[in-house]
């Protein structure tokens, strides 16, 4: 495995102690998201996921990167596919990939290349039986898109007002 300590920060799995706090990190977000005018994560304001949110962490599939112990960004990472994955995907029996799903990163680090960090600390550290790391995200969030675009995954397909983005997995030990 590649150093779990990028820049200064610090990548953890998620434990039941951190459910509160990540939720309302995600809620905060949902709401900077509304107030700039970006259509995404609104669900979140009334609820929406706060189960599947609380299932994985329980799951040790969410991870949480603190910066001098603060809470700066979160990402779950599934191995199986969700039922949203299913919708989105298609039922992929025998996946050799890993499915990201609310990477979240707190305004004050935006523009400070921290989602780009996390997605290269994913792409060397999950390399495990998986092949590939697939994720999708609203197809009428240009900046969003512009950033997976930016970080070399590939577009391979659109469902539902969602583009499917998809990235191989390898780890370059450096």
């Amino acid at each position: 495995m590649c150093p779990n300590n990028i820049e200064g920060l610090e990548f953890k799995v998620a434990t039941g102690r951190d459910i509160s706090r990540i939720i309302e990190m995600l809620k905060q977000l949902a709401v900077w998201m509304k107030d700039n005018e970006i259509n995404q994560w609104r669900f979140l304001l009334e609820g929406g996921d706060d189960e599947e949110i609380e299932q994985a962490i329980n799951n040790q599939e969410t991870y949480i990167v603190l910066k001098d112990d603060q809470l700066v960004a979160t990402f779950t990472l599934l191995s199986t596919q969700s039922e949203w994955d299913k919708h989105i995907w298609g039922e992929e029996l025998n996946s050799s990939s890993l499915y990201l799903h609310r990477l979240a990163v707190i305004p004050s680090y935006m523009k400070k290349e921290l989602g780009s960090s996390i997605l290269s600390w994913i792409q060397n550290n999950m390399n495990g039986h998986q092949d590939y790391i697939k994720l999708d995200c609203v197809s009428d969030n240009p900046k969003l898109n512009a950033f997976y675009k930016r970080n070399n995954f590939e577009l391979i397909g659109i469902k539902d007002g969602h583009h499917k983005y998809q990235k191989e997995l390898n780890c370059r030990n450096t």
